[in-house]
């Protein structure tokens, strides 16, 4: 018996360092091919440049200019680890890439907002593995670059809203009818809540799917410490 679980260790030993290695050539492997795509990029859109390309357009709205429950909002959402990763998330990226394994769905990105921008400006929307490493040496560039408020503030002002609204001034003004600094609470996380899925959570396709977002968004928010329950169950008994 003990003879036969020491060839079994000895296989899953073997195993393990066969499957390691593996997985080393790939990475080695996508990475180059990665590296190279983000090169092809930069040559065509600089990362210097990505900045003020957006910062040109018409009613781009300034990080001091948009309500603090909408920064936290979006940011408890999409990246809770926003100002303190740089560029990556590792502990989204590992928790992605374990249920793209266990569910063979290959969906998860473990995306940050700064990945999501370099996606957005510099590469398609195909998914191809080499394109997740471009994605991630994009990343670390625009935080070379950019300060996080500078990020942020990209990132939203180019971010799509459902209802052909692109940015946050178009939305907040499409639906809202105001200007990002006048959004009440509730207007505020309903908008931070539908670029996840502008077809399903615009209040244009459905107030009630918006809503359903605005209460995953709020819930995010008391885990992430931003508010608490209480002032969540108010903000959701507002209407815009």
């Amino acid at each position: 018996m003990k003879r036969i679980l020491r060839i079994i260790g000895k296989i899953a030993l073997r195993l393990s360092a066969f499957l390691l290695l593996a997985a080393m050539v790939i990475t080695v492997y996508y990475g180059v091919k990665g590296w190279q795509m983000y090169q092809k990029a930069i040559k065509d859109t600089p990362i210097t440049k990505i900045g003020s390309s957006i910062r040109s357009k018409e009613h781009f709205t300034h990080y001091r200019e948009l309500p603090e429950i909408y920064i936290d909002a979006v940011i408890s959402a999409e990246d809770k680890r926003f100002f303190s990763h740089p560029g990556i998330d590792p502990v989204a990226i590992g928790r992605a890439v374990w249920k793209d394994i266990t569910t063979l769905s290959f969906a998860e990105g473990g995306s940050t907002i700064t990945q999501q921008i370099a996606k957005n400006e510099l590469f398609t929307q195909e998914k191809k593995v080499e394109r997740k490493f471009a994605e991630i040496f994009a990343a670390f560039a625009l935080e070379k670059e950019y300060k996080k408020e500078e990020i942020f503030e990209l990132y939203v002002n180019t971010i799509y809203f459902g209802s052909g609204y692109y940015g946050i001034h178009d939305a907040a003004e499409g639906y809202f009818k105001k200007s990002p600094s006048e959004l009440t609470d509730y207007e505020a996380i309903m908008l931070a809540g539908i670029p996840n899925a502008p077809s399903n959570y615009s209040p244009d396709a459905s107030m009630e799917l918006a809503r359903k977002r605005m209460s995953l968004v709020l819930e995010k928010m008391v885990h992430c410490n931003k508010i608490t329950q209480k002032q969540a169950d108010h903000i959701l008994t507002q209407s815009p």
